[in-house]
């Protein structure tokens, strides 16, 4: 299990959110959370819309393996699912994944207010 002594926030304050145009499937995301948010699997259909051209593309070459978020309500904001991705899958300005502040008001829905420095 991954250290915990980063995660500094309640959980269901931040939920993570997977860029589908850039993820994978690698896997490095699921280890390096102590929480067990994700998982690796097919990406469903209904996920598929909206990608770029080259989201597709990327989706059609890795067999649809993408990242999951399985409990994103029990994220703490720890970062380490961010910081276990390669640099060269996560550079600044181009991150898989980020975090947003989850409006507790409307659990069914998240507002993007912040973004947090990892």
């Amino acid at each position: 299990m991954s250290d915990t002594s980063t995660c500094r926030q309640e959980p269901g304050v931040f939920i993570p959110v997977i860029d589908r145009n850039k993820c994978e499937g690698k896997a490095d995301c699921v280890p390096a959370c102590p929480y067990s948010i994700f998982k690796v699997e097919t990406l469903p259909t209904d996920l598929r819309t909206g990608l770029t051209f080259i989201g597709r593309l990327k989706g059609t070459a890795h067999g649809w393996q993408q990242a999951l978020l399985v409990q994103p309500e029990q994220c703490r904001a720890c970062g380490l699912c961010v910081k276990s991705l390669p640099r060269t899958r996560n550079y600044i300005g181009k991150k898989i994944i980020t975090h947003e502040v989850h409006e507790v008001s409307q659990r069914s829905s998240f507002v993007p207010l912040c973004d947090t420095p990892w």
